[in-house]
């Protein structure tokens, strides 16, 4: 047993962030396709440590303790740029996309019971395979697993964790692909206001003295985030992570320094520290997967997945992408609804990291996909599981 401590854990992160971009470089087919570097550093690193411990050459333990730190710092990142002057750009958009993700966990459970009653198991298991698993993520699996272990699943946890680690990687690996066909085949650009407002920093150079005031807007709203989200939690019952009281006060602080002091909030220097942390993060999170523990798994929760999969991107591609208005926009959406759909909201934001580093900016998708992803998505998506359960046990 090899126990890696926090900060090597966070070099080792580093490292295979810094390996993935590398290799993108080098290698054609993930720069044509998108694939967020974290994804190519961290799967090498799950592959490497699962052959190690399949012939029992060596265990790995890895101290992700910080991981949550680079998450809530990217999502606060996400919440200073979301000036009220660009919520309007959201409009009736937002609502499409969340209508979307609702019909997504209905969809998701459907396909997972029905291939589960075909294989013959237990229909929640099949249900750990749907929307708990996929746009639910590794949390609502630990969460629903154990509910479903006290009616007498006793392996619903483990099926939760493979699903939705078989979905992170999907949702990875397939995001980058559809939006590059996307952009191919329609021909798609960013608007010329986007290309414009991407610039609208260049006039303000960053230096020591400015940087240093941006980290220290960032940590603030870190703090007083996660503070009113674990009193929100203690005082309704209802648990509000603590990256999205993060990224709300960084809304909230956001418009108040607007008004009282533009450009205080430099988003060159937020956006750089926000793609560090979530390259950092996504890096961490994907390289200590423990892939030898999804071997075991019977064939049927693969095959459910799988089927998963084809109708997000059949989905994605035929549905979603027309009713966001089939343009640059609604590609990058695409991207996002792909990574969190199948994954994490995290796994969103580095899918259309990619595409915009290669094809141009969104302001409307990196505005409407976190706050759907990392919040909304739970008013349609929690009902839906609990109704199915109900319907089931």
């Amino acid at each position: 047993m090899l126990e890696i401590n926090q900060i090597t854990t966070v070099f080792l992160a580093v490292a295979l962030l810094t390996l993935g971009s590398f290799l993108i470089k080098k290698i054609g087919v993930l720069q044509r396709f998108c694939i967020p570097a974290p994804v190519v550093g961290g799967l090498i690193f799950a592959a490497i440590t699962t052959i190690l411990q399949a012939t029992g050459t060596l265990e790995i333990s890895l101290d992700t303790s910080l991981q949550s730190l680079f998450m809530i710092t990217f999502f606060t990142t996400v919440g200073l740029g979301a000036s009220f002057k660009l919520v309007k750009l959201g409009g009736k958009l937002l609502i499409f996309y969340w209508l979307a993700c609702g019909f997504l966990a209905l969809m998701q459970n459907v396909i997972g019971v029905s291939l589960a009653s075909l294989f013959g198991i237990d229909p929640l298991i099949g249900m750990m395979a749907g929307a708990v698993s996929m746009e639910g993520g590794h949390g609502s699996a630990a969460a629903f697993g154990q509910t479903l272990e006290d009616l007498g699943i006793s392996s619903a946890m483990t099926i939760g964790a493979a699903a939705a680690t078989c979905g992170l990687v999907a949702g990875g690996l397939i995001g980058g692909p559809i939006v590059k066909y996307l952009i191919t085949k329609h021909d798609l650009k960013p608007a010329e206001e986007e290309e414009v407002a991407s610039h609208e920093d260049d006039d303000y150079p960053i230096t020591s003295e400015s940087f240093l005031f941006q980290v220290f807007i960032i940590t603030f709203c870190m703090a007083v985030g996660t503070y009113l989200g674990t009193l929100f939690s203690e005082t309704t019952g209802f648990v509000l992570p603590g990256y999205v009281g993060a990224m709300f006060a960084a809304v909230i602080v956001r418009n108040i320094l607007d008004k009282i002091k533009p450009h205080s909030v430099h988003m060159k220097s937020v956006n750089l520290i926000g793609d560090v942390a979530l390259g950092v993060f996504l890096s961490m999170a994907l390289m200590s997967i423990k892939l030898w523990e999804i071997a075991d798994l019977a064939l049927p929760l693969f095959a459910i997945v799988f089927v998963q999969v084809i109708f997000i991107v059949v989905f994605s591609i035929f549905v979603l992408f027309r009713i966001l208005g089939k343009n640059y926009d609604a590609a990058v959406m695409v991207a996002g609804f792909a990574g969190h759909g199948l994954g994490a909201t995290p796994n969103a934001m580095a899918n259309m990291s990619a595409v915009v580093n290669r094809f141009g900016p969104s302001r409307k998708a990196f505005l409407i996909v976190p706050i759907v992803g990392a919040f909304l998505i739970d008013v349609f998506a929690i009902p839906i599981i609990i109704t199915t359960i109900n319907l089931l046990k």
